[in-house]
């Protein structure tokens, strides 16, 4: 992906590097040390803290500016990108204040070729898409995380809510079926039968919780069978 080259507000120009994904997961020749990763990491939170508002007049200047903080950004992800998520998070989410959401994309997908396991990424992405009601991207970002963290309860609780609120109960079943193919453990079988009850499903309610005992022939879940069948 690149950015524009320059923008131009009377003789003064910004130029920006070529922005590309990293793909190279090999060590660094230049080892970090932990004191320096704390430096740098207090001295992003300073900046976040002393950011001055910015007032804009007029296009050129939001160009203008737009490009700088660009500029800001990329610098910080080339510094510290590699092991500071934050970054990441901060850079995408200003281009979400932007409503440049194909660049937001965009960054959350950088953020994800070196941080695929950290569940904080992929709840703040997806959060990104509902809230602005992407729901087929959402959906997208959902069947990706939990391909790859299927062990990750979290996950799965939240997609199916969303489902849920959105008003597709079969849609939110599909989701709780998928999850069930892992074997979770109590918690997520009874999820499963919550939703079937809200809805007023005693015979699905009844095979999840014959599904639950097969599954966790334990004392818990033949007493929560019997209460159920009270």
């Amino acid at each position: 992906m690149a950015y524009e080259g320059a923008a131009s507000g009377g003789d003064r120009s910004v130029h920006l590097p070529r922005v590309s994904a990293v793909k190279n997961r090999q060590p660094a020749s230049k080892q970090i040390t932990a004191e320096q990763i704390l430096r740098e990491s207090r001295a992003l939170q300073a900046d976040a803290i002393k950011a001055p508002v910015v007032k804009i007049s007029d296009p050129e200047e939001l160009k203008e500016y737009h490009l700088k903080k660009r500029k800001e950004f990329e610098d910080d992800v080339r510094r510290v990108g590699r092991w500071n998520p934050t970054v990441f998070v901060k850079y995408a989410q200003w281009e979400e204040q932007q409503k440049d959401f194909r660049r937001a994309r965009s960054v959350w997908e950088r953020a994800l070729e070196y941080f695929s396991r950290n569940t904080s990424i992929w709840l703040k992405y997806v959060e990104m898409e509902m809230r602005h009601r992407f729901v087929n991207h959402a959906r997208n970002v959902w069947d990706r995380a939990v391909g790859l963290l299927p062990r990750v309860d979290q996950l799965w609780y939240k997609y199916a809510h969303m489902e849920e609120m959105l008003g597709n109960v079969a849609g939110a079943r599909q989701v709780m079926e998928r999850w069930m193919a892992w074997e979770p453990d109590h918690h997520g079988w009874s999820a499963f039968v919550k939703l079937e009850l809200r809805y007023g499903e005693i015979e699905r309610a009844r095979d999840v919780y014959e599904r639950y005992v097969r599954c966790i022939p334990s004392v818990q879940a033949w007493t929560r069978f019997a209460a159920f069948e009270a």
